[in-house]
């Protein structure tokens, strides 16, 4: 990876590799200024460094070795999500039905379209957060991200099927397809085995 000094613009290429773990500042040879040590994403890294005669199952295999978001910080993620999710439900849906009062339109119909509203917001947080980067913003919070089975990111498509008819499989029956993650060797639920994914940690 190159590391830039953002003060003097001092770059070094450095090996990812060698950097200590718990270290999160660089101090620059040639101005002695200290500026925060970028920590390159594991499932990027995963993809960009395979040299293009590196196979499937090679990358695989890597991301496999990647460590895995268990079931407790998983949980704190969707709390977070779910809160996120209450506010903007209940902002959007309150104005929506505010609006519809004003206009003489407060009927059965009108509570029916709210609850439709509210539950289509929902599935397109979740969709377009995980497809986008990986990330809810309750993920981004505990520093967790999805990503396919090969080290590469999701699809839209991948994520819609992973957050709406694989995660509502997995909530049925006491949410047993949730509950796997805390006894699967990689960390995965039943919706992840559905669609491929990991949960890793950044």
């Amino acid at each position: 990876m190159l590391l830039t000094c953002p003060h003097c613009r001092f770059s070094r290429q450095v090996d990812a590799a060698t950097l200590p773990p718990r270290v999160n500042k660089a101090t620059c040879p040639r101005c002695r200024q200290s500026f925060a040590l970028p920590r390159p994403d594991p499932a990027e890294a995963l993809v960009a460094e395979a040299p293009p005669e590196t196979g499937q199952a090679d990358r695989t295999g890597a991301a496999r070795r990647l460590p895995k978001a268990g079931f407790w910080i998983r949980l704190v993620a969707a709390l977070l999500d779910g809160f996120a999710i209450l506010f903007l439900q209940g902002l959007l849906g309150g104005l929506l039905l505010l609006v519809g009062v004003l206009n003489g339109t407060a009927d059965e119909g009108l509570g029916l379209l709210v609850q439709l509203f509210t539950y289509l917001l929902g599935c397109v947080y979740y969709v377009f957060f995980t497809g986008y980067c990986g990330q809810t913003p309750g993920k981004m919070a505990v520093r967790i991200k999805v990503i396919r089975c090969d080290g590469a990111p999701l699809s839209y498509p991948r994520a819609a099927l992973r957050e709406i008819p694989a995660k509502f499989i997995s909530g049925l029956i006491f949410g047993i397809g949730y509950l796997m993650i805390a006894f699967d060797e990689q960390k995965q639920g039943l919706h992840d085995r559905m669609v491929d994914t990991y949960v890793i940690k950044l």
